[in-house]
């Protein structure tokens, strides 16, 4: 079904936003139709319909907030204006708002500058587009918005043009979905891109998935019927949900753990949506007690939440003795995972209320840090996408709380991602898992580690213990200092 100003403003309706915000969506989409009257896509639609659909992605993570709307339909005005005197961020915001005009300038690629080449380009785009989230989350949903309609809209290109694109999406816009929890439209933005990467696997695990699901669905639906009707005579009230592994998911456990779909134990799993967190713990013990629990599947992301991610994570034996995983968590908790930070307007906290949490969690630190360390956007950008916007992370905990860093990062890359400075350079010992480790040991997911910093060590050779961009920056600095 097409998407039309009338289905936007419909939907905005039925979720209770104001009248006055809904004229404003109103007064965005006239201006912007105006802007690109007259233009056709590749496709030969008219262009309007990208924004509309950029607009209509994001409803679709359910996001309600008008100004985001406003600014995915007028997201490509700026770009495409033919007067930059007649129509700039300045009319927006006096026809549509000040907060409008700033995401729509957050989201606006740069203009009036020459590059030597496509890469200081985008690398340019890049760190414009992921520093103004620190004034507003926004943009980036507005951004993966507008990538996800053009991934799916790619056909029109030319093989080589699908190929880049596939690839620049899971490069940069597939972590960054992951680091502000847009995980529904990460695994949207893989799917599609990886058709483009290599489409025959993808069919092929599509209906190997299928037909696997198919073959466990009985087992499944009695595991989680026997769950449901023991948590409600506990009195605990619960809804099961099922769910799939998402089909790069299953693509990267066979290509990097060369793993055969049959053995992946989760290609079906469901979650178990309750309350609040004490019927999280409490439904544990119900389904601990009728199913036998998996040693070592135990997850807890209460205690130790993966960036935005909260939930309890348990592998139990069904009725025939197969490896079920199921997820507990709460109704908001589920949401949160879906949608991210954003989903936390839907459930009564304000713009400002999620900003400041995005600002105070790693990810925005980290942005900030590789923002003020490098001048060249070359350079940030290639720190970004090696320390920070990668696609195979690991999860360890320390005292400092728990951080992701990069696949293949050492115990002296930890120290150097935690720790300041200053007690790098007093350096002593690093623990892993309660063992003194050489500084170039590779960490391991879930690892947990301990710093003693108590003195002065050799640091001539540091350089060759560490793989970020991070480290060696400050190693750097050390050596630079004595």
């Amino acid at each position: 079904m097409a998407v039309t100003k009338d289905s936007i403003i419909q939907e905005l309706e039925k979720h209770g936003v104001s009248e006055e915000k809904v004229k404003e969506v109103s007064d965005a989409y006239d201006i912007a139709e105006d802007i690109h009257d007259g233009v056709p896509r590749q496709s030969g639609e008219p262009y309007i319909t990208h924004p509309l659909n950029v607009a209509n992605n994001l409803l679709n993570w359910e996001i309600y907030d008008a100004d985001s709307i406003s600014a995915a339909l007028l997201h490509d005005t700026l770009e495409d204006a033919k007067d930059e005197d007649e129509y700039n961020v300045d009319t927006i915001k006096e026809k549509i708002n000040p907060t409008v005009a700033t995401l729509v300038e957050g989201v606006t690629k740069l203009k009036g500058m020459e590059f030597d080449n496509k890469e200081e380009k985008n690398a340019a785009n890049t760190r414009k587009l992921i520093t103004a989230a620190h004034g507003d989350i926004r943009t980036i949903y507005i951004k993966e918005a507008d990538r996800k309609h053009n991934m799916s809209t790619i056909e029109w290109k030319s093989p080589l043009k699908q190929r880049e694109n596939a690839a620049e999406t899971l490069e940069i816009h597939v972590p960054m979905a992951v680091k502000v929890g847009l995980y529904q439209g990460k695994n949207e933005l893989e799917e599609l891109s990886l058709k483009y990467i290599d489409n025959d696997v993808c069919d092929l695990i599509e209906k190997r998935r299928k037909a696997i699901i198919e073959q466990q669905r009985p087992s499944l639906e009695l595991m989680a019927y026997r769950i449901h009707e023991a948590l409600d005579k506990k009195g605990i009230e619960n809804r099961i949900v099922f769910r799939q592994k998402s089909i790069n998911n299953i693509y990267k456990e066979i290509k990097n753990e060369h793993k055969k779909i049959e053995n992946i134990y989760d290609i079906g799993y469901f979650k178990v949506l309750v309350k609040n967190e004490d019927d999280c713990y409490l439904a544990l013990g119900v389904i601990n007690k009728i199913y036998i629990p998996v040693n070592g599947r135990f997850k807890d992301y209460f205690s130790n939440p993966r960036g935005f991610y909260q939930s309890l994570h348990t592998t139990n034996l069904d009725d025939e003795g197969n490896e079920r995983k199921i997820k507990i968590r709460t109704e908001a908790m589920d949401k949160r995972d879906a949608f991210g930070l954003i989903a936390d307007l839907n459930m009564g906290k304000t713009i400002e209320e999620i900003q400041k949490e995005f600002r105070d969690k790693w990810f925005d630190k980290k942005l900030q840090e590789i923002d003020a360390a490098y001048e060249s956007d070359r350079e940030f950008f290639k720190a970004l996408t090696s320390d920070l916007l990668v696609q195979n992370e690991i999860y360890v905990y320390g005292i400092r709380g728990g951080i992701t860093i990069p696949k293949g990062s050492t115990a002296l890359d930890y120290v150097c991602e935690a720790y300041s400075l200053k007690e790098l350079n007093d350096l002593t010992c690093i623990v892993v898992n309660g063992v003194e480790v050489p500084f170039d040991q590779e960490l391991k997911n879930n690892d947990t580690i301990k710093v003693v910093c108590q003195g002065k060590l050799d640091q001539s050779n540091w350089l060759e213990s560490v793989t970020t961009e991070k480290a060696k920056m400050m190693i750097k600095k050390l050596n630079n200092a004595e």
